[in-house]
């Protein structure tokens, strides 16, 4: 367990919903109530650093057996919202996405066949009997997705330094948030053909419809901020540049949407480009 706490936090944003109490059905409620009022709740850290630790062992576990009984609390206008974990559900759906992402050797090496296999009826039989689950936290790594970026303003951007490094987030309403996307996409099916862009945002609006109307929507950079030399962090205005993108592209100044586009590709390139570093 202390080389799992040693380990480095990797390099994954994520987007996550608060959702207020009264989405959640009985008994799930009263636990959530009574959890967000204890004095400490877990961090993004402590949930990654579980993860890692369930992989020290030979074989590994890529998928914890219990989903987590664990969240993410904030508080809106007095109004107490939570983000569950459910750390395993994600565990499967990156699972499956780790396997159009790495060669078949590699992932044999790292995560044994037979380990993925029983993983995967796993979730087969699970699914089974829930249908409609979804997940309340995407996660990219080594970069944040154009596509996150639609949902905020640079008016909604946080940055601090804090203790474990510095923090930089973005918060809005979820009735600013799929507004947002709409008009983005009317947007860019006005001026652009249909593409990976267009097909990424829709995805994202019709998870956003998924959860109550009253939640909270927010984008963590989380452990990209080790990624970004401080200056050029506390400078990144990605959210203001994706929105002059978009006005360019409404009032037909196709130039300057290709600058503010070009200008954010570039900073988001040479953030990826670091996995390649020795």
């Amino acid at each position: 367990m202390a080389l799992a706490s040693s380990v480095r936090v990797p390099y994954v944003a994520y987007l996550r919903v608060y959702e207020p109490l009264a989405a959640f059905p009985e008994p799930e409620r009263s636990y959530w109530a009574r959890y967000a009022k204890r004095d400490h709740t877990p961090t993004a850290v402590d949930e990654q650093r579980r993860a890692l630790a369930d992989l020290l062992p030979t074989p590994p576990v890529p998928v914890p057996v219990h989903e987590s009984a664990d969240a993410f609390v904030a508080v809106v206008n007095k109004v107490t919202c939570v983000c569950p974990w459910r750390t395993r559900l994600r565990g499967w759906q990156a699972l499956e996405a780790l396997e159009e992402l790495l060669p078949t050797s590699v992932l044999d090496a790292a995560l044994p066949p037979v380990v993925r296999r029983q993983a995967a009826t796993d979730y087969e039989r699970w699914r089974e009997r829930n249908p409609d689950a979804r997940p309340w936290i995407r996660a990219a790594t080594w970069h944040v997705p154009v596509r996150w970026f639609v949902l905020f303003s640079d008016g909604e951007r946080e940055y601090a330094e804090g203790e474990q490094g510095p923090l930089l987030r973005y918060r809005t309403p979820m009735v600013q948030a799929r507004r947002r996307v709409a008009r983005g996409l009317r947007t860019l099916r006005d001026a652009l053909e249909e593409g990976p862009l267009i097909d990424g945002l829709v995805d994202v609006g019709r998870w956003l419809e998924e959860f109550h109307p009253r939640s909270l929507v927010e984008l963590d950079y989380g452990g990209l901020v080790h990624a970004v030399p401080e200056g050029q962090l506390a400078e990144d205005r990605s959210a203001a540049e994706v929105a002059e993108g978009l006005a360019a592209l409404r009032e037909g100044d196709g130039e300057r949407a290709g600058a503010a586009y070009e200008k954010l590709s570039q900073r988001w390139r040479a953030v990826r480009e670091r996995q390649f570093s020795s």
